[in-house]
Order: C-alpha cells, then sequence, then structure tokens
C-alpha cells in the first residue's frame, strides 16, 4: 500500500496520511482469511480483501478515528465482515498487529507488540 509521509526527520501531523506496515502474524492471517472465504464462494475473499484494506486505509488517513482499544493499540472495522484491524499508531506509521475475527481469543496478538 502506498500511504505514506516525506517528511524531514518530522513526526506528520495528528491527520496526516501515515505509511502502514502489517507484522508478520498479522498479514499471513489477512492472507489466510482471504483464501479462506474465497474458499467458501468465489468472490467473498476479494470482497473480504476490499473491506480490510479499506479499514486500513481510513486508519492510515486518520489515524486516531479507530476506537481505542488495549494495550496502547486501536481497531477499525471493515464493513460486512466480523473482524477488526488492531493496529497501533506510531511516529510516520500505524502497525498493523492482527486481523482478529471477533471469536477470536481476545488478545491472542498482544505478543506481537514486541516484535512489531
Amino acid at each position: 500500500m502506498g500511504y505514506g509521509f516525506q517528511g524531514q526527520g518530522q513526526s506528520p501531523p495528528a491527520y496526516a496520511v501515515r505509511g502502514v506496515r502489517f507484522h508478520d502474524g498479522a498479514r499471513l492471517e489477512f492472507i489466510e482469511e482471504v483464501a479462506y472465504y474465497e474458499d467458501i464462494q468465489r468472490g467473498l475473499g476479494e470482497r473480504f480483501r476490499v473491506s480490510v484494506e479499506a479499514g486500513v486505509a481510513l486508519a492510515a488517513a486518520l489515524p486516531h478515528s479507530g476506537s481505542p482499544h488495549k494495550y496502547g493499540t486501536r481497531r477499525v472495522f471493515p464493513k460486512r465482515f466480523p473482524y477488526a484491524v488492531i493496529y497501533m499508531v506510531q511516529a510516520t506509521e500505524i502497525v498493523v498487529f492482527a486481523v482478529a475475527h471477533f471469536k477470536r481469543k481476545p488478545g491472542y496478538w498482544s505478543d506481537r507488540r514486541r516484535d512489531g
């Protein structure tokens, strides 16, 4: 995704579009869920992908618009799917820690903050 801030050693303002980085675990679960939905119905995986990417784009454009969540993270909710995109706002980017199904164990992704 091509979201970013071109500053010269400066942090972007709170409203600026930020870069997006997926933790490896979040990227893997996102890819797996796209494949899962595509196996259920042709085209459903693509709709899931587009919905999640729209949520990520919103978080990148308006980093503080996501609902405050655990451990200093925020989350946005892709439309029409029972998922939350869990991310943390950093100086020049947002880091996505999870694309988490609502029924998955809460906080399973919390250890990712240390590697992320």
